[in-house]
């Protein structure tokens, strides 16, 4: 059936439907922005409507509390030194692993996969009491964790990508007197620009909102990234919504920035995988 000519019935029932997801899917978003901008009595009076003021008076007190620029700082320093060392070695394990065809890579492959199985919460109590024995329950052993828990799933990434650049390039780069180094430098380590920046994209949202693993490492103060700052607004009698809400909008601002900061990238990344 067909209105006006035009438009099918399916086609205005899908644009419909998509609509309501959409709307559903901004929902949280709504909720976080407007009540962010409430007093305290006007966000338990009512959760949906507009502020009867619109004040940054919530921003300024909950900058002040997080003490924003210390955890910011400790925040960026963990998720990029993170997401560096774990591209780093991800991509060059990964190289080795595709361009090694032998049962050892094989078998060193599928041990990347299958510990992709085990959740995190079966290891970290035994881990925290290694790496305290070790005094690395800092932010340098924090990275260090955190590149053991990225490895696997960037590792597949890149050995799935891998397999779409020709050996033949490895080999002309020997034949011209590259080291192995060099190979994986100067000619692949450049043609994974792709799958790097997806691997940074989801490595840089897991690392920058993980509460858990760091409340185990560096909960002390100074050390303390912006989820473990924002868990200050919800004590034991009483929960700051208003400031915590305030304090999730500004610990957002950064992701924002690198999207729109990385977003030519993810389109070219999309785009080059969806022609390989």
């Amino acid at each position: 059936m067909k209105i006006k000519g035009k438009f099918s019935v399916g086609t205005v029932l899908v644009t419909l439907v998509s609509i309501f997801a959409g709307l559903l899917y901004l929902s949280p978003f709504y909720i976080i922005i407007v009540n962010a901008f409430k007093t305290k009595k006007e966000l338990f009076q009512s959760t949906l409507a507009l502020p009867a003021s619109w004040t940054f008076d919530n921003f300024k007190s909950a900058f002040e509390r997080l003490d924003f620029f210390n955890a910011l700082t400790n925040s960026l320093l963990i998720t990029i030194g993170s997401v560096i060392v774990i591209i780093l070695f991800a991509s060059m394990a990964a190289w080795m692993l595709e361009r090694t065809k032998t049962k050892i890579s094989g078998f060193i492959f599928f041990l990347f996969i299958s510990s992709m199985l085990i959740p995190f919460q079966a290891v970290m109590l035994p881990l925290v009491r290694v790496m305290g024995k070790l005094n690395l329950l800092n932010i340098g052993g924090l990275i260090f964790m955190y590149l053991g828990f990225g490895t696997s799933l960037s590792v597949f990434l890149y050995h799935g990508f891998l397999k779409s650049i020709p050996k033949e390039l490895d080999e002309a780069a020997m034949i011209d007197g590259c080291s192995k180094f060099q190979t994986f430098w100067y000619i692949i380590f450049p043609l994974l620009k792709p799958i790097s920046i997806t691997v940074a994209i989801l490595n840089t949202v897991w690392i920058w909102n993980d509460f858990l693993l760091p409340s185990l490492v560096i909960n002390r103060p100074g050390t303390q990234t912006i989820p473990l700052r924002t868990f200050f607004f919800f004590g034991e009698y009483t929960k700051q919504w208003h400031l915590a809400l305030a304090g999730l909008i500004l610990a957002i601002i950064p992701v924002i920035i690198f999207y729109f900061c990385a977003q030519k990238h993810i389109i070219k990344s999309i785009t080059a995988g969806s022609i390989k």
